[in-house]
């Protein structure tokens, strides 16, 4: 497969452009989470990229150093549908009553999604407001189906110029899980300003580095993700974009995520959230914080080969649950290839059934083709939901034990 790669190495902080860069980790060269290859199809070679995690000394921004082309990172085929998930869709309907708190919604505003995928997070605002997708995706295709006006483009300043002249400014601009995909950051910013009524509200959701850091999560890092912020770091990026957080939370989607809510308007009274979240953290960035997280990550790779090594001399086989993108990392970092994994098990109807796991040999299939009373393991690569998924496994029938890879890699009921 020929790829023309516009990838680029940055050697300046993406939000502020500071070269006071601090290497946390680097986890070697892996693919793109989203180059899965088809089992029957032909064989070629994944385009590795180096995986190295910054934090910015002087702004306090996670970052990686690799840019990946957004052609390779967001194909056409892009297999990720959120409304799949019954926890996204819980916290897409959850934002939809909680923003009326903080916005005054009349009938005609409008609210723009950026990376609208199919358009879960806009169905629940559909009654109240006029609402517009933007995704590059082929998935935005479904949005419109389903009655959701979508425009298959990426966020860009053509396409902001587009969104105004056709749809009017913004009453409230949505960015969840996509504001740290986006390359050129402070332009994106520019953009999403621009695009905003005078009273309007920009609301994001990402990876929250506190989580990150403290977890363990280390899985959540990977090329898609570029930035990985905390309150201090986004407090920093929208007070130089002359913009201000009055309000925000954590939230557990992902494993931990940190919603934001800005605005033009500076006398927004703050919530007491922020200035709460602020200080808890003040310890995020100390030196000994960072070093522990360093030798957790490597702690959690040797626990994982050791327990998985144990468990295949034993002659058992080892089905993965769940396909997500983190589990990409986790795979390539670790090393645990097809020769300790059989294969992954996914929903029906999932779009990864029938490839390869990116870089790997490791097929996905239908969750409904195994014979789950036979089974003594499972490894949970979607460990953050881990909960849900041994109740819904349990009622499959398998009475086995499960592999939770992070934040230490356990065995357990």
């Amino acid at each position: 497969m020929e790829i023309k790669n516009k990838s680029k190495i940055l050697y300046k902080c993406q939000a502020c452009n500071s070269v006071n860069l601090k290497s946390i980790f680097f986890f070697g060269f892996v693919p793109s989470v989203n180059s899965l290859t088809k089992i029957k199809e032909k064989k070629h070679e994944s385009a590795f990229f180096p995986l190295d995690f910054y934090i910015c000394k002087n702004c306090s921004l996670g970052q990686i150093s690799c840019v990946v082309d957004k052609e390779i990172l967001f194909p056409k085929s892009y297999p990720y549908t959120s409304s799949t998930t019954k926890v996204l869709r819980e916290n897409f309907k959850n934002l939809s009553q909680e923003v009326k708190k903080f916005v005054d919604i009349k009938k005609n505003d409008l609210i723009v999604d950026i990376g609208s995928n199919d358009g879960n997070l806009l169905s629940f605002f559909k009654r109240n407001m006029r609402v517009l997708g933007i995704t590059p995706e082929e998935i935005g295709k479904l949005a419109i189906k389903r009655g959701i006006p979508t425009i298959l483009d990426y966020f860009n300043n053509k396409s902001r110029k587009k969104i105004i002249n056709k749809y009017g400014k913004a009453k409230i601009i949505t960015a969840t899980n996509v504001f740290a995909h986006i390359d050129n950051l402070n332009n994106l910013i520019s953009n999403i300003k621009k695009c905003l009524d005078k009273d309007g509200v920009f609301i994001s959701e990402s990876h929250y580095l506190l989580k990150v850091i403290s977890g363990v999560q280390y899985d959540t890092i990977y090329h898609e993700h570029m930035r990985y912020y905390s309150l201090t770091s986004l407090q920093k990026l929208f007070k130089k974009n002359n913009l201000h957080i009055f309000h925000a939370k954590e939230i557990p989607t992902h494993g931990g995520t940190i919603r934001d809510y800005v605005s033009n308007n500076r006398n927004i009274k703050e919530t007491l959230e922020v200035n709460k979240i602020l200080k808890k953290e003040k310890k995020l960035f100390s030196t000994s914080s960072l070093e522990k997280f360093k030798k957790d990550v490597f702690k959690s790779k040797l626990d994982s080969i050791s327990k998985v090594n144990n468990i295949k001399k034993q002659g058992h086989k080892i089905y993965g649950i769940g396909a997500p993108s983190r589990a990409s990392t986790l795979i390539c970092y670790t090393g645990l290839d097809e020769n300790m994994v059989s294969a992954i098990l996914e929903v029906k109807g999932s779009s990864k059934i029938g490839k390869y796991m990116p870089g790997t040999k490791i097929p996905v299939i239908n969750e409904n083709e195994i014979k789950y009373h036979n089974l003594k393991y499972l490894l949970l690569f979607s460990w953050h939901i881990k909960h849900d998924l041994k109740k819904i496994f349990r009622k499959k029938g398998f009475k086995g034990k499960f592999i939770t890879p992070l934040p230490k890699c356990k065995i357990e009921n």
